[in-house]
């Protein structure tokens, strides 16, 4: 298998009903069928326009219609560039500016957006609305597909690191086949599976899926970002719709417990339970998995640069507010590397960075050649060449040879002469009854620490001193501000950089935020 398009046309060969919903919005439904006609009108419109191996951005809203976009953009042998309304119009720009890409494939909705807001690219647009029943060319899309290579990009995913700036990061059809083919046993994927996805299209959490339902027949909901706002509701909606499997952040996970709707409502429909891309308090986890006993819970984790997750665990039980749920072990053909200071790491419990080899990594930052050199070097215990990525990830192995996942390089700050792993902060914060969210950040430039937490009952003045009983002085905050919310990046993860803004836009003597 060398293009992830044989996972849709493998299927509409082999599915009893190729009528059968395979994503489904609140505002429409697409079938196997019209994913597969759709994104070959749309392929063969871009064809015919004569631009092969160029990124294409598909800016339109989050719907089953943007997918068929993709996979149009793959049928006609060129990568997409995920964009959508919800992103900040200068992020938009950024990214557009960036890419340069030959052509911008829109919706009725981003089009007039596009053109409200004066914008001026060099891209030719279109409408998928106008070209999703365009002619197929079958001759012609086999043509492009004999020319094609599993090492080709599929897309480009912009993300914003810890500058706030967007930078672009590869994926190519043998690395997303990679991913999918491990990722599907681990969780159990099967034509009866119905995910929920949480996560925008623009962000490659989306992978988890997309590609898993091509390839099995299963179905799909696109979940409405409003519920997530709206616990309970979400958990009608996701009994309503018989959903079994999520694949959610772990903030989204929280959410749901820290507000108490698993206490009025429980999601019965779930056996399947994912999570990733931030720690996920113990509290909250137990929440679940007390409402949930019979369902699967899995950690997953890995960045973006290397497809989607490197690694699972998949949980068996509570867990000490103490304890840290494990990431457990690398996928079948993918190799974790601890690397310290003075070489790899083997020994249990002691600290080195996360560094990833395999199929599943990116060929590199687009039109960025010095920062792919920086995070992809070469694998030091092999004498020929052989690249890893270097993650910025701290972890260390436990006594089964199970990797724990320790916080980011960024996130170990040194203060007072300490080495201080801010997680550790957030952990002792968050076991605190009623306290349902925690977050932590440096300002390095007047050497404060400062922690944001939300919680109905528990005063500031509580937490401080339930964290002078519990922490050395060195890791006590020198700020504590209650919130109603806390500010989230576009994939659903607390924003650290927005918390550090706001800190520096608020007086000292204020103890509480709310947005």
């Amino acid at each position: 298998m060398t293009n992830i398009l044989e996972y849709l046309e493998n299927t509409i060969k082999t599915i009893s009903d190729p009528d059968k919903a395979a994503f489904i919005s609140q505002e429409m439904s697409m079938s196997f069928q019209k994913l597969y006609d759709s994104a070959r009108s749309c392929g063969t419109y871009l064809a015919e326009t004569g631009i092969n191996k160029q990124p294409v951005a598909v800016f339109m809203e989050k719907s089953p219609a943007m997918i068929a976009a993709f996979l149009g953009v793959a049928y006609s042998g060129n990568y997409y560039i995920p964009l959508d309304p919800e992103m900040p119009a200068f992020r938009i720009k950024m990214i557009l500016e960036n890419a340069d890409p030959a052509v911008i494939v829109c919706d009725e909705v981003t089009k007039k957006l596009l053109k409200d807001n004066g914008a001026v690219f060099s891209s030719a647009l279109c409408s998928f609305g106008e070209i999703r029943n365009h002619p197929v060319d079958s001759e012609a899309l086999e043509k492009l597909r004999k020319k094609s290579i599993d090492a080709d990009p599929l897309y480009v995913v912009f993300t914003s690191g810890s500058t706030g700036v967007p930078k672009g990061v590869v994926a190519t059809h043998r690395s997303v086949i990679d991913y999918v083919e491990n990722l599907c046993p681990v969780l159990g994927v099967s034509e009866n599976t119905v995910f929920g996805n949480q996560s925008p299209l623009y962000l490659d959490a989306c992978l988890k899926e997309i590609f898993p339902t091509l390839k099995f027949g299963a179905t799909a909901y696109l979940i409405p970002q409003s519920l997530f706002m709206f616990p309970v509701k979400l958990i009608e909606y996701i009994n309503e719709k018989g959903i079994n499997t999520i694949c959610w952040v772990a903030s989204a996970l929280s959410l749901v417990a820290g507000l108490g709707a698993l206490g009025s409502k429980t999601p019965d429909s779930l056996h399947t339970v994912a999570f990733g891309s931030e720690i996920f308090p113990i509290k909250q986890y137990n929440i679940w998995r007390e409402a949930l006993p019979n369902a699967r819970f899995i950690h997953l984790y890995g960045p973006t640069e290397a497809t989607g997750m490197s690694c699972f665990y998949e949980t068996m039980r509570t867990y000490e507010l103490d304890e840290a749920i494990p990431i457990g072990y690398p996928f079948p053909n993918t190799e974790i590397i601890l690397l310290g200071d003075n070489g790899e790491i083997t020994a249990v419990d002691e600290v080195g960075e996360i560094c990833i080899r395999g199929t599943c990594l990116s060929p590199g930052y687009f039109g960025d050649f010095e920062k792919t050199a920086d995070a992809f070097v070469q694998n030091p215990n092999i004498p020929f060449t052989d690249i890893i990525y270097k993650t910025g990830d701290l972890g260390r192995y436990g006594k089964k040879g199970e990797l724990y996942f320790i916080s980011r390089r960024d996130y170990q700050i040194k203060h007072m002469g300490y080495r201080i792993e801010l997680a550790e902060i957030e952990l002792m914060a968050s076991a605190l009854d009623d306290v349902s969210l925690v977050c932590t950040v440096f300002d390095d430039v007047k050497s404060k620490i400062i922690l944001y937490y939300i919680s109905d009952s528990v005063e500031k003045s509580a937490l401080k001193s339930y964290l002078k009983e519990n922490l050395p002085r060195y890791m006590q905050p020198h700020q504590i501000f209650r919130a109603d919310t806390l500010p989230r990046t576009p994939g659903g993860k607390i924003d650290r950089v927005e918390l550090l803004r706001m800190y520096s836009s608020i007086a000292p003597t204020d103890q509480t935020y709310t947005k």
